[in-house]
């Protein structure tokens, strides 16, 4: 009998996929034919949305893809953006700008679904969810929504300036250029665009919040609720502060020289010249180079001030939001053999050049070093861990609930979701491990933790989370479609401090941030804008 069911169900999938016809989604000048899966999710991968970024074009806002009235197939994903210090590959290239829709097969112009347009993470040098698959996504929702994800240039080539001669921010600009396409198109693919839900995690989170406060907060209609994971804010500098990034790189490339002849010059390199200098240097006065070096500006234009300064005083786009970050965000960024507090202390300042020595002593005071089996090798790296994480990414992510939540729902939370492995390795709950959740196990195109698995100790936390993040997708609440037994999400009260905890094995509740963490995240926002971050 099994047998019988097994060979009737194969027999219907053939006769679907005999069938089916190929999707063609005309955009006007290009026709793009997808893939209609047998799962009953169709997916149009590497479609252009705007000009391959090469010659003249290098280092130059995104426009808008060239029309050549062909018909194409959109089965593949696009080549990746080239990452700061990288290898070039067959699967990297400078021609980067793709875009891919997921969206159920069955999904019409009319169908006016929600859509989540996914911003990647990568610290802004470098692209980390490459080829996530929406499928995941759009199967919890019921397929009720629509999965959007895309690239945009990196390191050099999105994001440095040299005064008029180059245009900066260019990497949100793409973003901003993405955000257009599916204003205009995504309707043709069963999308809705007056419901687009801006998601992101790490740096793709850091971009919502700097589309947030772009140009001074102004309204555009691109997006109109957000869902970040760790938001990062990182340090930020103006055009004119960044310029010892440009004079560095011209000079490897022995491109030094006026405005324009040097950027000619930059223009004429092949890629593999570019990228054997595209390395990364540490801040004026500094022996250790960033993590990230190439970030946004302050340009006066896109990006008008601080992002501290920016919420305070109410400049951003007041949008539903749901925001959080994971327990031990630092982990994995830090050095594990930092073994002195004077270690800590460096690559905290090689971080955040503008610093001083208070402040850091501080920081030190706030941090104290949990380890005890000092002077052993690599006992403060939980300590410098602590405290970057919290710098980065768990600080900004309460600063921007209390900012927000006085305009708009908004429903904070941290995640704590431990893998045996991981808690092993002295991880903890490291950053942004919930995308392995909220995508599902095997969407995320690489190996997540086993106990995420079928089976495994916290494969009952994927069914919760997609449950919240889809629900506040489809209607701007987590709750409304929450797995059942799922705790209910309140809003963020600034007064409260609350956030939902999700815990091991699937379990949720609402807790209060502990007293600990709000004195320490109040003298981090307080020193953010005197230490340039973001």
């Amino acid at each position: 009998m099994a047998s019988l069911k097994t060979t009737f169900l194969v027999l219907c999938q053939l006769f679907y996929l005999a069938i089916a016809v190929s999707p063609v989604v005309d955009l006007g000048c290009t026709k793009y034919v997808g893939v209609a899966k047998y799962d009953g999710i169709s997916q149009w991968l590497g479609m252009r949305f705007a000009s391959p970024p090469v010659g003249n074009l290098r280092f130059r806002p995104p426009i808008d893809p060239p029309c050549n009235f062909t018909t194409q197939a959109a089965s593949q994903h696009g080549a990746a953006c080239i990452a700061t210090g990288a290898s070039l590959s067959s699967t990297t290239s400078e021609d980067c700008l793709y875009i891919d829709v997921f969206a159920p097969s069955d999904a019409t112009p009319e169908s006016k679904l929600p859509v989540y347009f996914f911003i990647q993470g990568g610290g802004f040098n470098a692209l980390s969810n490459l080829g996530f698959d929406g499928s995941g996504l759009i199967r919890a929702s019921g397929n009720n929504m629509i999965v959007v994800t895309f690239n945009y240039r990196v390191g050099v080539y999105g994001f440095m300036t040299n005064g008029p001669w180059v245009s900066p921010n260019n990497g949100l600009h793409d973003q901003r250029k993405a955000m257009e396409w599916v204003k205009r198109h995504i309707s043709k693919f069963g999308g809705d665009p007056n419901h687009v839900v801006l998601g992101g995690d790490s740096a793709g989170a850091a971009s919502i919040s700097l589309h947030m406060v772009a140009y001074g907060g102004r309204e555009t209609n691109l997006f109109h609720a957000a869902a970040a994971e760790s938001v990062s804010f990182g340090p930020v500098l103006t055009v004119e502060q960044s310029q010892y990034q440009y004079d560095s790189f011209s000079s490897r490339l022995n491109c030094s020289g006026p405005g324009l002849l040097s950027l000619s010059c930059l223009r004429s390199k092949t890629t593999a010249q570019l990228q054997a200098a595209n390395v990364a240097i540490p801040y004026p006065g500094e022996s250790a180079a960033p993590l990230y070096m190439w970030n946004p500006v302050i340009d006066g234009d896109l990006i008008r001030d601080h992002t501290y300064t920016a919420y305070a005083e109410g400049r951003f786009v007041k949008i539903p939001l749901l925001v959080g970050a994971d327990t031990n965000d630092g982990t994995i960024f830090t050095p594990r053999n930092t073994s002195t507090l004077v270690e800590s202390e460096n690559f905290i300042r090689s971080q955040f050049s503008e610093i001083t020595e208070q402040q850091l002593q501080t920081i030190s005071e706030l941090y104290p070093n949990p380890n005890d089996t000092c002077p052993s090798a690599g006992c403060y790296w939980r300590q410098v861990s602590n405290a970057y994480g919290d710098m980065r990414y768990m600080c900004p992510v309460l600063y921007i609930s209390s900012a927000a939540a006085p305009h708009r729902d908004t429903f904070t939370y941290r995640y704590n979701v431990e893998d045996p492995r991981q808690i092993a390795d002295g991880l903890g709950v490291p950053h942004t491990i919930e995308l392995n959740a909220i995508w599902g196990a095997g969407y995320t195109n690489g190996s997540p933790p086993s106990s995420y698995a079928a089976n495994g100790t916290n494969a009952l936390v994927t069914p919760v989370v997609q449950a919240y993040w889809t629900s506040f997708i489809r209607t701007f609440d987590p709750n409304t479609h929450r797995h059942p037994g799922a705790a209910q999400w309140e809003t963020w009260d600034a007064e409260k401090q609350n956030r939902l905890l999700f815990s091991t094995g699937g379990v949720t509740e609402m807790e209060a941030v502990d007293q600990d963490t709000r004195t320490r995240c109040e003298y981090l926002g307080s020193i953010g804008v005197a230490i340039l971050q973001r």
